[in-house]
Formats: C-alpha cells, structure tokens, sequence
C-alpha cells in the first residue's frame, strides 16, 4: 500500500499563508459598529467547496449583524497554519470560530486553548478526533456518503455480472475522520469486510488492489490512480475522496487509454462535480450541503454571542446531520438516488 504525507510548509511560509488568506475586518474581538467576530478556518481556499462555504458563512454573517474573518490552510493536511488563525482569534476577542481540519487529530490542543478562552468551537464537514473537542459538529454524515457510493457500485457491478478490481484514493496518511468514514463507508455499502472502521487499509479483500492519497487534489488524484494502475492495469473501480480527486485519478485512466472501462464514485455533488456525473466521468457522487453547513454554524454562533446558548444535535447523533444525497444519472434497483437536475439545482447549497 503506498502512502505519503503532506509536507508542513515553513514558519515564515504558513505566516505568510496566514496573512494572505485572512479577510473581513482587523483587530479586536468587535468588528465595525462593535459586532461580534467570528471566524471560518476551512482547510485551503480554492477547493470549490470551501469556496461555497465561505460564501455561506457570509452571507449568514451579514444578515446576523456579526462580522466574519476567514482563514484557510495552504494545502490539505496544513494543520499549523490552521493552529495560528486559532490563535489569531483568541487574540482578537472572537466570539468562535468555524473550523474544517486539516487534521481532526492535532488540532484538538488548539480547540481546547480556544474554548477555556471562552470561544464556541464548531467543526464543519470534518468531525474533530474526538468528536468532544468541538462544541458542535455540523457536516454530512460521511460514513453514510460513503455506503451509498458503495451500495450504487455493487448494485451496478451485481447486475453487469462483473467482478471488482478496487482502488481507493483517500485524503492523506494522517487519518482524518471524514477521509476514514468515506473510504469504511464505501467499502462497507460494498459489502466488504472492513475490519476495523476507524482504519484505512486493514482490509483482506483480495478485490481491494489498494489505496493512495491524493491530499483532496487533482493532481494527486491523477499521480495516486497512475501508481494504482501500475501496480494493477485491470482495475474497474475506484473510490475517490472527492470530486477534484476524481477528476485527476479520469484524466490518468484516458492517458491510459482506460476511461471506458472504470467506474469512479465520489463525494461531494458541487456544481462542476455534477457536470461530470452528467457527462459519465464519475458515474455517481453523494451529494453535501458546504453552504448550509457554513450558514447554519455561523447562527449558531451569533445566537451563542447574544445568549449563550449552545447547538444542539440530530435526534439520535452525536453531530447536526446537514444531508446527503446520492446522484447519478444511472439508478439501481435499491439505491435512493436523485438524478443530475436534481443535483445540479442543489449543488453545493
């Protein structure tokens, strides 16, 4: 199994980096007219879907009457830098904070620092590990996501009579929690055996050819499925983290003459991401809601700014489940789907 690590950048890069993707208002923990501040700290800012969530937390933040300051990671995997913005908002008086981590892990330290500060700490899309470390969660249910992309392959690989050849492109080495419940949750709605659910890559199953991470990129979705296809060339498959993911691991299978025999699944259901589950690069994705995730975490910390009170959850979960969706314009008996104007009209909301 080959697997990388994202490479940190350097101090003075990631102050920089800090520096360069802050914006709103500056200094003091009230903006202008003395409103509440509160931060978005997403893991990069190009990813469209980090783009669509900073354009909903926004936008809840004008029609709240708080002021938000946005910070992104220079990469996936960039935890430091998503430790400094943390420490910016301390600084600046914040009434809380947004936060998708880079690793649900390490920045758990940060958040503890943040909330005996006396800020609301809510994670967004990426549970933080342990989940207790975030005073709410609000994001997809990433397991389920998972399981429906899985449950739409064995359906369809069942019914062309076709046996499996898998590969996996995760997120990165560091198990991440959305990157672990995608990849289990796709495995399992495959009906393969995942051993342990909270690890990538202990599975037996000699239909598993293997996983490679990806950081979330298109690039390295295209460098992950060239790695995968040498190792095995018959690969039919392919699971992907998320939608750029799969865009780079199609354009390694049409380099290799191979985009005709494979079948990619993914997560994500953004707008450009529909278009290619329309044309029949990715045959089915699930489909997440970044901009109600944003719009509704920075409610949650407005009204904790005003009253204190704190976010409840799902009936039943430990997280505010925001939905998901499984599209694709090839339904399977069994499998709730909805088709690409479905998706294209409730991408990314």
């Amino acid at each position: 199994m080959h697997r990388t690590r994202t490479t940190l950048v350097g101090a003075a890069a990631l102050a920089t980096a800090l520096a360069l993707t802050a914006c709103g208002g500056g200094g003091g923990g009230a903006g202008a007219g003395g409103q509440p501040l509160i931060g978005l700290i997403t893991k990069t800012d190009t990813n469209p879907f980090f783009v669509k969530m900073k354009e909903g937390a926004q936008s809840a933040a004008t029609a709240q009457g708080v002021e938000l300051q946005s910070f992104a990671g220079k990469q996936d995997g960039d935890n430091e830098a998503q430790v400094q913005a943390i420490e910016t908002l301390i600084s600046r008086g914040a009434a809380g904070f947004l936060i998708t981590a880079n690793d649900s892990k390490a920045i758990v330290p940060a958040l503890d620092k943040a909330r005996q500060a006396g800020l609301l700490v809510i994670a967004l899309d990426t549970p933080t590990d342990p989940a207790t470390a975030a005073d709410a969660t609000f994001a997809t249910d990433n397991y389920q996501a998972g399981t429906l992309i899985g449950q739409w392959a064995k359906a369809k690989f069942e019914k062309e009579g076709k046996q499996a050849r898998i590969a996996l492109l995760d997120l990165s080495a560091n198990g991440v929690s959305v990157d672990v419940q995608r990849d289990q949750g796709f495995l399992d709605g495959f009906g393969i055996d995942v051993g342990d659910k909270t690890k990538i890559g202990d599975e037996t199953d000699p239909r598993i050819v293997g996983h490679d991470v990806t950081d979330g990129a298109e690039e390295g979705g295209r460098t992950a499925m060239e790695n995968l296809l040498q190792k095995d060339p018959t690969i039919n498959l392919v699971h992907t983290i998320n939608e750029p993911a799969a865009n780079g691991a199609y354009e390694a299978l049409k380099a290799a003459g191979k985009q005709n025999d494979v079948t990619i699944v993914s997560v994500d259901g953004g707008c450009p991401g529909v278009a290619t589950v329309k044309s029949g690069q990715i045959g089915a994705t699930s489909q997440q809601y970044p901009l109600k995730m944003a719009s509704l975490g920075v409610e949650a910390i407005a009204k904790f700014a005003k009253d204190g009170t704190k976010p409840s959850t799902t009936a039943g979960k430990d997280f505010f489940d925001t939905g998901v969706e499984l599209i694709t314009d090839q339904p399977q008996t069994g499998v709730p789907s909805k088709d690409t104007a479905f998706g294209a009209a409730n991408c990314w909301g």
